[in-house]
């Protein structure tokens, strides 16, 4: 995979080659999931993925372009369900827990001292129990950064009230096994619940409240041990669903009920292939929402495609036929994914944009109508 030039934050670490790393939020539990990549190959690994966010989290990979390798997670959660089951079946990658967790579905089972290699790169496995009994922190190769899950976030750590915690456990991961990495080490949590987004070693031994300082290990525990916290809303979901490794109990209906295989983009939206199209061209309305001169040009325009430019699209709603699915064309994709909304807003259901428009279309090789065709437009 060759860097793009729009691709901020590529790290030259001392471990290996330059390492793409993406920070990606899910508001409704307050997760994050993290996607690292070695620049040189391409190969990467998912860490902490929701299920809710697949269809994000896989676009972001293809879009990138990333082989990814592994989809690991930090422990069995109990506020949400891992998308790494869905993660194995639409890329064939490895689900990673701790073997500890002793979950359903994993190819990839954890211990203290493994590593997760992407390209030149890898994660080193260090076992974190505290929390729970299976949550594990991963180390890059090195030691610039770590990925904490719950046993350490941002001036504070993961409850020890449930699911096999212990207060006198996780004082012990979190001093033996993470402030024992250079203070300059960047530490990016599973959580957080007011916009904090990553720390370090030394920021957390000075600052958290609840071990930094001068607090000891009896600080510590009296201050976990005095917490009443609710018992997180979606346990009874999240629980089992992670000890299946987010394997749904049977097939989605709403996926099963889909008029087309639609992609998502990283930008949420809805997108087509040009072969997919150019198969079932007969049952769709192919809209083109270049200008006249454009369509009448020497690009020509996909034949049969119904003409409505962008500006006069509000307009002409009426004018779409509505007992066929919508797929939206431009040039490159751009105007059309413009336009690929504004439907959707209006209430039109099945529409999906032509992914890389009528230049993506033309480089597959399929037909072009040119003014000399008779095509429809308003």
């Amino acid at each position: 995979m060759a860097p793009s030039p729009a691709t901020p934050l590529l790290q030259q670490a001392a471990g290996g080659g330059p390492l793409l790393l993406r920070q990606l939020f899910d508001a409704a539990t307050g997760t994050f999931t993290y996607l690292l990549a070695d620049v040189t190959s391409g190969e990467g690994v998912l860490i902490d993925p929701v299920f809710e966010q697949h269809a994000r989290d896989l676009a972001l990979v293809q879009e990138l372009g990333i082989e990814l390798m592994a989809s690991i997670d930090t422990h069995a959660h109990a506020d949400h369900v891992t998308g790494s089951w869905l993660m194995h079946e639409a890329t064939g990658c490895a689900i990673g827990l701790a073997a500890a967790a002793r979950a359903e579905h994993v190819t990839l089972p954890l211990h203290h001292g493994d590593r997760v290699r992407f390209g030149v790169r890898s994660l080193e496995v260090r076992s974190t129990p505290g929390h729970t009994d299976g949550c594990v922190s991963y180390v890059l190769d090195d030691q610039s950064m770590a990925f904490t899950g719950d046993a350490l976030l941002v001036r504070g750590c993961g409850r020890c009230d449930f699911q096999q915690g212990n207060a006198h456990t996780l004082w012990r991961s979190i001093t033996e096994q993470l402030f024992s990495l250079p203070d300059s080490c960047l530490l990016y949590p599973g959580h957080d619940y007011t916009g904090r987004t990553v720390t370090s070693v030394a920021e957390e031994k000075a600052f958290n409240a609840r071990l930094g300082g001068a607090a000891t290990e009896r600080d510590f525990v009296g201050h976990m041990e005095s917490m009443k916290l609710p018992h997180p809303n979606r346990i009874a979901e999240a629980l089992p669903g992670n000890l299946r490794s987010g394997k749904p109990r049977e097939a989605s209906p709403a996926a099963a009920a889909g008029w087309a295989p639609l992609q998502r983009s990283y930008a949420g939206l809805p997108e087509l292939p040009p072969a997919w199209v150019a198969d079932h061209r007969s049952a769709l309305t192919i809209l083109d929402v270049r200008s006249r001169e454009e369509a009448e040009g020497p690009d020509g325009r996909i034949g049969g495609s119904l003409l409505i430019p962008l500006p006069e699209l509000e307009d002409h709603l009426g004018d779409i036929p509505v007992d066929r699915p919508v797929v939206v064309v431009c040039h490159s994709g751009s105007r059309s994914a413009l336009a690929t909304q504004q439907l959707l807003k209006a209430g039109l259901s099945q529409v999906a944009n032509l992914r890389g428009g009528l230049a993506g279309w033309q480089a597959k090789g399929y037909p072009i109508a040119h003014a000399t065709a008779e095509s429809p437009s308003p």
